[in-house]
């Protein structure tokens, strides 16, 4: 019997052996635990001062391709929450028929052309405020002296700290005219960040962006000089004969890179499809087979009235079953993955009950 204690004694202290292990071994891991939380704290910084990819409310993104959620963004602005993928059905027809009431300002149950217009408006409306909150809070992270005013060389530290680089280091090297290392990919972005800081800048030129300026740096689409310059920008990328105007054939053209072969980009219609629908409805406005880059700009302004009501007139033309020119809320159930991306099951059946 002593032996048997003794033995499970023996085995207690090797399990409390394996346990202390365990333990310096879960210690010795959460260093690289640290780091990857490091790593997230650098994207989410250089998130907030760099330019973003995409602007809530324009057609085309930086890059040249439509807009994939224009449509939910100009129907529901910032009011996306219930039409996920997980929710629940019931509750996202309701909400949905809420939004229809709102647009419907006449009551009438049809929303038309007009109606419509007026929606697109506001919503891009709310896209703009939004952007204006988001840029002051970068503004700030970026002019730690509170001045009012952000020079290049400030904004390029809080750059290339945000790539990982120690701010002290960057900020002497700079003071004495030092080469900063940095690489390939990186001088790339600075430089282009660089063109169109100088572009933000207003006459006369001095350098330094005030709020405004650096609003218009971020968020092109808030400046008429700054849409000007992503206009350029676009052309550049898509213009293969160098005209500086695209044709039909520039304009759908696939990205180098997005097929593997031949065989590839013949199969992807949809890219086609979408940018011919767009390129001969929406941005060609006199219909000669050229967009200039007055042509792009005019599409690209997302407070253009008159765009807003071609675009009105397309989205309702998706859904208006019955040819009368307006959207009802049978139709706009039905069509509801178009206006919410949101597929929304017995539309027909519970339409009634929603309103």
């Amino acid at each position: 019997m002593a032996s048997r204690r003794a033995s499970l004694r023996g085995l207690a202290s090797h399990c409390l052996w394996l346990l202390g292990v365990i333990l310096l071994m879960d210690v010795s891991a959460r260093p690289a635990n640290h780091s990857s939380a490091r790593e997230r704290a650098g994207n989410r910084e250089e998130r907030e001062i760099l330019p973003p990819d995409h602007l809530n409310g324009v057609k085309l993104e930086m890059d040249g391709h439509l807009n994939k959620d224009f449509h939910q963004e100009v129907f529901l602005g910032k009011d996306t929450e219930g039409f996920e993928e997980d929710a629940e059905p019931r509750r996202s027809r309701r909400k949905l028929m809420v939004i229809f009431s709102k647009v419907d300002v006449n009551t009438d149950r049809r929303i038309s052309a007009k109606e419509m217009q007026h929606w697109i408006m506001e919503k891009t409306a709310e896209h703009f405020q939004e952007a204006i909150e988001e840029s002051r809070v970068h503004f700030r992270a970026v002019d730690p002296d509170g001045d009012g005013r952000v020079s290049w060389d400030e904004y390029k530290v809080k750059f290339l700290v945000s790539k990982g680089h120690n701010e002290k280091e960057v900020e002497e090297k700079m003071k004495n005219g030092e080469e900063l290392k940095v690489d390939e990919e990186t001088q790339e972005v600075l430089e282009n960040l660089k063109d169109r800081w100088y572009q933000a800048d207003n006459p006369p030129s001095d350098l330094l962006l005030t709020e405004d300026e650096f609003l218009s740096f971020l968020h092109p689409e808030h400046s008429r000089g700054m849409l000007k310059f992503m206009v350029k920008e676009i052309v550049r990328d898509l213009d293969q004969d160098g005209d500086k105007q695209l044709s039909l054939p520039e304009f759908i053209s696939l990205p180098a890179g997005t097929v593997e072969n031949q065989q590839g980009q013949d199969i992807d219609d949809s890219w086609v499809r979408d940018r011919k629908k767009e390129f001969e409805e929406l941005i060609d406005a006199n219909h000669d087979g050229i967009v200039t880059m007055a042509e792009l700009e005019d599409y690209m302004d997302p407070m253009n009235e008159y765009n807003a009501l071609n675009e009105a007139k397309q989205m309702i033309a998706i859904a208006d079953e019955n040819q009368n020119h307006h959207l009802e809320p049978e139709e706009v159930l039905k069509y509801s993955e178009f206006f919410t991306g949101s597929k929304l099951m017995d539309y027909a059946r519970n339409v009634h009950e929603e309103f």
